[in-house]
């Protein structure tokens, strides 16, 4: 199943992964060669800890790379009836009123207002319109949601 990105999304992994490629091979290279400099390798930590960090970067642009191929961009919402990925939801959410915007996992940041739609809040109010009222289970028990706008 594709995965569903928003077109910041989208662009800010194809950043990061032409920048693994084409930076972070180069570097881990250029380590690579330094540290094997130093002689024996099998006692060698800089060598070791060299490779440790290929091996994460080669991970992370395979990760990135599969995200990108699978993944469907989406537009800015249309249909504002119910709670999708890429909408925009006033709640107020344990007595407060917040604005997140659902995304999925991979574009998750707290920090910019982004959720998770497989968060607990995410996954309650998904599909849900205006006005409902949801109980969403958190880390203090089960506390009430009420959707007040979606853009």
């Amino acid at each position: 199943m594709p995965k569903k990105l928003t077109s910041e999304a989208f662009e800010k992994f194809k950043r990061e992964l032409e920048e693994l490629k084409v930076k972070g091979r180069k570097e881990i290279r250029e380590r690579l060669k330094h540290t094997a400099s130093f002689g024996d390798l099998s006692e060698n930590f800089a060598y070791q800890q060299a490779k440790d960090d290929q091996a994460f970067i080669e991970r992370r642009i395979a990760e990135l790379e599969a995200l990108l191929n699978q993944s469907i961009v989406i537009e800015k919402k249309q249909n504002k009836k119910v709670v999708d990925i890429g909408s925009c939801v006033t709640v107020i959410f344990g007595g407060k009123k917040e604005k997140y915007k659902m995304v999925e996992p991979e574009e998750t940041n707290l920090l910019e207002g982004k959720i998770s739609s497989k968060s607990p809040l995410g996954q309650a109010i998904f599909g849900k319109k205006t006005g409902e009222e949801i109980e969403v289970n958190s880390p203090k028990g089960k506390v009430k949601c009420k959707i007040l706008k979606i853009e």
